[in-house]
């Protein structure tokens, strides 16, 4: 992903997400602040999706549509802020090989983590995520829906112990 890509992520989130807005300011700051996580999908139709990934404090997400300011110097997590196909990026595998980039992208750190939205919990427990049940989240998880799940895995392949 690079600057000049915004104004397609912008346009494929408000498809794809249009329950959970976040300011093109938010999306610009995540690519400025670590471009080796965001990746486009780019499909003979063009720009087909996107992925927006950052290092960041474990089990502490960030409130939905809220700049980071900055990185955190110690992270405990690489953190998945969005996935977002269109439907005819859909069902042939995009998502799945997003993995390896995330895996590599989360080197040196002990787990990736993200919200579930959407009704996507099925399709991250494929990618080895496991839902974490920590009431002192609850608050921050409303801020996205009332559906809205706490997800981590271990930064390691398919299967790895934590």
């Amino acid at each position: 992903m690079a600057p000049g890509d915004l104004p397609a992520v912008s346009r494929i989130a408000a498809a794809v997400h249009p329950g959970y807005p976040e300011e093109d300011a938010v999306l610009a700051e995540r690519l400025a602040l670590f471009p080796a996580g965001c990746w486009m999908l780019e499909g003979a139709g063009g720009l087909l999706g996107y992925a927006i990934s950052h290092p960041w404090h474990r089990a502490r997400p960030p409130a939905l549509n809220t700049r980071l300011g900055a990185l955190p110097e110690n992270p405990g997590t690489h953190y998945v802020h969005d996935v977002a196909l269109l439907p005819e990026a859909r069902g042939q595998g995009a998502a799945g090989r997003l993995m390896p980039l995330l895996l590599e992208a989360a080197r040196g750190l002990p787990e990736l983590s993200l919200v579930a939205v959407g009704g996507s919990v099925p399709f991250w427990r494929r990618q080895g995520f496991q839902l974490v049940d920590d009431p002192a989240l609850a608050a921050k998880l409303r801020s996205y829906d009332a559906e809205a799940r706490f997800m981590a895995r271990p930064a390691g392949p398919p299967g790895a112990a934590a």
